[in-house]
């Protein structure tokens, strides 16, 4: 797949997302040394990126495909976004999702439709689960991020961001399967050939940066995060554009991670989630290797339990000075 690939996608899918605003924070960029552009996808459609690639995989589909239904397995923001294309073109969806995963994202799942489908909180579980679905429906199954048109729809995120923002000098986003980053990839390489992409994952969860490095993937295995939407392995469909594209892979604590998370919240009274506060984390970290950089950020969901807000556990007091 190439870049002509993302072009086709926002083309199909231009009157079913939103076109999500690029912010700024003054505060932010004072403390970290640079200019840091937000492309905030919290403001998505079911609050995630993630709707951009499950609209493009829906409305791909053939007419004899799409009777047919969709199928996935997801712990939340793929679910809600393949739920709510699958709603947007009349067909039936289901969807598996493992015991534990977060209620906001669950009760949105079942509000635009699609049938949920428990299974234990393994991957050989969602996927002995899905099988079943599968056999059971006829639905076409959607990876969540292994998945051509997936990564040609999340990829018009990083589009957008090149479009409205110039002479950037870093493209950076979380990365769990590598849907985004592989996206984001192809399209900087074309529109921004200088500027270096770079993703950011929670250390708990390090299966990307150890692949990266390794030079072939790398499972996760057991992670243990906050940011409970980058706990996938990469993809292998992913894999080789994130290989030749991406120059780096940071990781983060989760402390920093929940620091970072607080202090947008904060600072620029938006919402996110712990899995889209990884890559401000990571600038903070190494704020002396971009020091007076061009960074561009996608800001990848903001879908939180606010009954269960993370730094109400055993983390008190602000975060922000961490």
């Amino acid at each position: 797949m190439n870049f002509s690939d993302v072009k086709a996608a926002a083309v199909r899918i231009g009157d079913l997302v939103h076109r999500t605003p690029v912010l700024t924070c003054s505060a932010i960029d004072d403390q970290v040394g640079m200019r840091v552009f937000f492309k905030c996808e919290n403001f998505q459609k079911v609050g995630a990126f993630k709707m951009r690639g499950a609209t493009n995989a829906v409305f791909s589909l053939t007419e004899e495909e799409a009777a047919r239904g969709v199928a996935t397995h997801s712990s939340g923001n793929h679910a809600q976004a393949l739920a709510l294309a699958a709603k947007l073109r009349g067909i039936p969806a289901f969807v598996v999702m493992p015991r534990g995963a977060p209620v906001v994202k669950r009760a949105a799942v079942a509000g635009y439709g699609a049938e949920i489908i428990d299974c234990e909180p393994t991957l050989a579980a969602r996927e002995a689960t899905l099988a079943q679905v599968v056999q059971r429906t006829g639905a076409v199954f959607i990876h969540p991020y292994d998945n051509e048109r997936i990564i040609a729809g999340q990829g018009t995120a990083a589009l957008e961001l090149l479009q409205e923002i110039s002479d950037l000098d870093v493209v950076m986003t979380p990365v769990g399967g590598g849907g985004l980053l592989a996206g984001t990839a192809l399209v900087t390489a074309t529109l921004a050939p200088g500027a270096r992409v770079i993703a950011a994952e929670p250390q708990g969860a390090d299966d990307a940066a150890r692949s990266l490095a390794a030079g072939h993937i790398i499972p996760s295995v057991d992670p243990d995060t906050v940011a409970d939407g980058l706990l996938t392995s990469l993809g292998e469909i992913n894999f080789p554009i994130i290989k030749e594209h991406v120059s780096a892979i940071w990781t983060v604590s989760d402390d920093k991670i929940l620091a970072a998370m607080r202090l947008t919240w904060e600072r620029m009274k938006i919402i996110i989630e712990p899995s889209s506060a990884v890559c401000l984390a990571a600038v903070r970290d190494h704020r002396d290797e971009l020091a007076g950089c061009r960074v561009g950020i996608i800001l990848s969901g903001g879908n939180v339990d606010l009954d269960r807000l993370p730094w109400q556990g055993d983390l008190t007091g602000s975060l922000t000075d961490r």
